[in-house]
Formats: C-alpha cells, sequence, structure tokens
C-alpha cells in the first residue's frame, strides 16, 4: 500500500524542500497540481480529499481555507503556516516536547509544525521549566540568529541577486515591533505568563540558525544549579531521542571559540548546547531551520502520524 500525499503550496520554499525530501520515498505516492492548476478550487478541493496527507505549505489565510475544504474525515493534515499554533483542537508538531506527544502526534489529524525560532526556544526552555528551574512566570530573554532562506522566495531573491552583492554584509536584526509571528506560540506551548522579549536576526547565509536563550542566575532560576547540573537535567529530559543532541563539553563543540549556525544544515537535528558565567546561564539551540525548523520536522510528523519509522527520509 502506498500513501496518498499531497503539497498544498509545492511551490514555496518549503513545499519545495518537502517534496525534495519524499520524492525517492517508495511507500509514498505524490500527488501534485500543476502550475496553471493551482487556483483551480476544483483541481485542489479534489486532491485535498484524495490524499491519505497533506501539507499545507500556504500563508495563514490561505491554509485556514484549504482545511475547510477538506470534507474527507480519513484525511490528515500536517499545516506549516502559524495559522493553527495556538489552537487547541490542532496537535504542535513536536514528538520531544513531552512523554507523551509523539502518541499525541500519531493518533492526530491535524497536526501543526512549529516555527523554527520557536521550536529552538521552546525545546530549550520546556525542560527547565517543567523541571521547576524557571517559573512560566518569569520575563525570559531570547535572540535568534537564521539564514535568509527563513524569509521565504521573496528573501532568497534579495538575497541571492547578483545585484545585491556585497550589499547584505552584516547580521539584521528585524521585526523591531517586538511582536514576531512565533512569539504567541511561545507563549502557549511554554504556558508563559508573559512572551518572551524575543528579537530574531537574518544573516547573509542561506539556512542554519541558532536561537540564544538568556537567564540571570539571581532573577529568573528558581534554584541553585550549575551549567553541568542543566545539561544533566536537558539529558535525562530527552533521553532515546535521536534528533536531540545534548552537548556536554561546551568548548570542544565551538569552532576556536566560535559557534557556526550552519553545523546542522541538511539534517533534522536540534543541538543545544549550555554556557555560564557567575550571573548568568545562556542556552544555545542549533537548527537547520529549513530541516528541524520547517520541512525536516513536518516529514517526522508524517512518519509519526502514517506509523512508518520516524527517521525515514530524514538525516540524524
Amino acid at each position: 500500500m502506498k500513501y496518498k500525499i499531497f503539497v498544498d503550496g509545492q511551490f514555496g520554499t518549503t513545499g519545495l524542500k518537502i517534496h525534495e525530501m519524499l520524492k525517492d520515498r517508495e511507500e509514498l505516492e505524490i500527488l501534485t497540481i500543476s502550475e496553471d492548476d493551482k487556483k483551480d478550487i476544483n483541481v485542489k478541493t479534489k486532491l485535498l480529499n484524495e490524499a491519505d496527507l497533506v501539507f499545507l505549505c500556504l500563508p495563514d489565510v490561505a491554509s485556514k481555507e484549504s482545511v475547510k475544504l477538506i470534507t474527507n474525515e480519513k484525511t490528515k493534515v500536517i499545516d506549516a503556516s502559524t495559522a493553527h499554533r495556538t489552537n487547541e483542537d490542532w496537535t504542535y508538531g513536536i514528538a520531544e516536547l513531552t512523554p507523551t506527544q509523539r502518541e499525541k502526534i500519531k493518533n492526530s489529524k491535524r497536526v501543526c509544525v512549529p516555527g523554527c525560532h520557536a521550536s529552538g526556544f521552546i525545546m530549550a526552555m520546556k525542560p527547565l521549566i517543567e523541571n521547576e528551574i524557571v517559573s512560566p512566570k518569569n520575563r525570559i530573554v531570547c535572540h535568534s540568529i537564521t539564514g535568509y532562506s527563513g524569509g521565504g522566495r521573496g528573501l532568497i531573491d534579495v538575497y541571492e541577486d547578483p545585484k545585491n552583492e556585497g550589499k547584505f554584509l552584516s547580521q539584521r536584526p528585524y521585526a523591531l515591533g517586538l511582536s514576531h509571528k512565533h512569539l504567541p506560540e511561545m507563549k502557549y506551548v511554554l504556558g508563559l505568563k508573559h512572551a518572551p522579549f524575543f528579537t530574531p536576526s537574518v544573516g547573509n547565509f542561506d539556512q542554519g540558525m541558532l536561537v540564544m536563550s538568556y537567564l540571570v542566575k539571581s532573577e529568573l532560576l528558581n534554584k541553585k544549579i550549575t551549567r553541568n547540573e542543566i545539561v544533566d537535567l536537558y539529558k535525562e529530559y530527552y533521553k532515546g531521542e535521536q534528533f536531540v543532541k545534548i552537548i556536554e563539553d561546551d568548548f570542544e563543540y565551538l569552532d576556536d571559540g566560535f559557534l557556526d549556525a550552519m553545523k546542522c544544515n541538511n539534517t533534522n537535528r536540534i543541538e543545544i548546547s549550555v554556557y555560564e558565567s557567575e550571573d548568568y546561564i545562556l542556552v544555545i539551540s542549533r537548527l537547520d531551520n529549513l530541516g528541524k525548523g520547517a520541512s525536516g520536522a513536518a516529514v517526522q510528523n508524517m512518519n509519526i502520524m502514517l506509523g512508518l519509522d520516524e527517521k525515514l527520509g530524514l538525516t540524524l
């Protein structure tokens, strides 16, 4: 038996990446729509309801419209947009989030793919909140650096336009209205009283990212705890999780003291490292914004929902 898969939004960055990851999977039949037919509501509706599983790689409004077109109760949906990430009727797609999350994903017909920044922040903070090291009442500071592919085809075209060669050499902060679209899910999934003080930036590289969460020992930590104890806590929390790597020796992990944002590219791996001084703790999540931060996470969820080997088509 082959599972029928349809990617609604197959011409966008995430959709193209999912197609690339699934194209050689013998247990899948990929349903496609032509460029000419992609706006034909009848063609699209037929494919949405014919599929065993649909990936939605669309803007929020279009994603919600596509969900309304699905009348086949057997069709499972994975939404890569932000449209349903705080909807309690949808399952949040981080299988490693809690001991029961994988089972929830497996039994769900509606799963949302987490945002890339949110994935790094949530996976760093969840073990600390669950173990009452950090209170959900605290105001947490987070900064992220991502490759320009995170901005979709529009930003990719700008950065890769030969006319702009040498124009974007620095890291460029954005979303400076302090209302980034991943903030609601960061707050919702972790049960925070306040959304984090979050500032993202885009770098002059295509993919990869670092998500950095800052903790003041005297203000944000409920208990006295060392960097090594936090590492042990992470190792226990994510024990057995093949896509999560906890870094034990932080300085051997670095490249001459630097941390390269691109070392997890083309994998579904997230690496969590911890650094400390007398007053502060810094937790850094490194991941591929197009892998564990988007298409990789989507494929991981698909594997779980279809009862397949979770690592099929993915690189550790």
